[in-house]
């Protein structure tokens, strides 16, 4: 049995809105929000671990690249549970690197290092884990996004406003780079 938990984001919620507390989600029933075309569930936040870090995951169709961003203040995991992704990253020295990641493979992001990624395989699975001294930025999804109940895909995708890209991303450490080139071949 899952239990279910007023917050400040959501009128329901199967995760508890304060630290200290042990709970269990069951698959799929994390906070989601639809964004471009994937889905988001959020799994643990900044409230329940004290803002150290958060765990997630996307799930969504082979697709176009994610806008390059960096986090200032946050270190990010791209752990691939299933299907394969692109990732991009380019370090603080401007060295690029791109690598095809699938199913049980991890690559890592330091903090302030521009990166992207792509879907390569349908039905493919990101688990993501972010942590750093700025906090977290999970909540960066629904409220660039759109909150959901729906545990699949968005039925048509789900694109923000542009006013939304100028305001939501810098309240969660996410910084846009709409210049960024990544000179990897792919």
């Amino acid at each position: 049995m899952t239990i279910e938990y007023a917050t400040r984001y959501r009128s329901r919620s199967f995760i508890p809105p304060e630290p200290g507390k042990p709970y269990f989600v069951e698959k799929g029933l994390g906070d989601r929000a639809h964004l471009f075309t994937d889905l988001f569930t959020i799994y643990a936040g900044g409230e329940q671990t004290e803002n150290t870090f958060n765990f997630f995951t996307c799930e969504g169709p082979r697709g176009d690249i994610i806008p390059a961003h960096s986090h200032p203040d946050t270190y990010e995991v791209f752990y691939i549970g299933q299907g394969a992704v692109r990732l991009f990253v380019e370090d603080t020295e401007g060295e690029q690197y791109e690598r095809l990641l699938s199913a049980g493979d991890f690559g890592f992001v330091p903090k302030n290092c521009p990166h992207a990624y792509r879907i390569e395989q349908h039905h493919s699975l990101i688990v993501g884990v972010a942590a750093g001294p700025g906090g977290t930025f999970e909540r960066f999804f629904e409220n660039l996004g759109a909150p959901t109940d729906a545990l699949g895909l968005p039925p048509a995708p789900v694109v923000p406003a542009p006013a939304k890209f100028g305001t939501v991303p810098r309240a969660y450490d996410v910084r846009f780079l709409p210049g960024q080139e990544w000179r990897t071949g792919s």
